[in-house]
């Protein structure tokens, strides 16, 4: 029996690896799709915007629904999450396949749109993981909050 050329095996395992990870990136897009789908589909169906009782109805209603047909994860709140997923990024074409659903649940939360477009590029370009965004937001936001602290200081004691 012949030994296995370490090599080889590598550039085999890469190839299959290349492929996994190709899979993934696929299947974890279209289920980013399809919440942004699901979150529009909520919206138009409350009519653009959520009317107190029936708005919180349909949504419950639909959770029930979809974890009897689908399993869990499609509880209320996620629901809820998807349908702010449609609302903060309505122009469907701005999605950015590289991100997962993570990213995108941070990023809805990141009120200045400039700031919030900003972050989805750094972080496609860079690759960053979830908790990279994570920190690169709040570092960012405590920055702003150390500057605007050490300008009120200023500003108070010159008055």
């Amino acid at each position: 029996m012949t030994k296995l050329d370490p090599s080889f095996y590598s550039q085999i395992k890469e190839i299959l690896l290349s492929a996994r990870n190709k899979v993934y990136a696929t299947a974890n897009f279209a289920m980013v799709e399809a919440y942004w789908h699901i979150g529009k589909s909520i919206v138009e169906k409350q009519g653009g915007e959520v009317r107190a009782e029936y708005g919180t109805r349909l949504i419950a209603e639909l959770s029930a629904k979809m974890t009897l047909d689908f399993g869990k994860g499609f509880t209320v709140a996620n629901l809820q999450n998807m349908r702010l997923f449609y609302l903060t990024f309505q122009n469907f074409y701005t999605l950015c396949s590289k991100l997962s659903w993570s990213h995108y649940r941070l990023l809805m939360r990141v009120e200045s749109e400039q700031a919030r477009q900003f972050y989805l590029e750094e972080c496609a370009k860079a690759g960053w993981s979830v908790r990279q965004l994570e920190r690169q937001i709040h570092s960012f936001f405590e920055s702003i909050a150390k500057r605007m602290i050490k300008y009120l200081l200023f500003a108070r004691s010159h008055e």
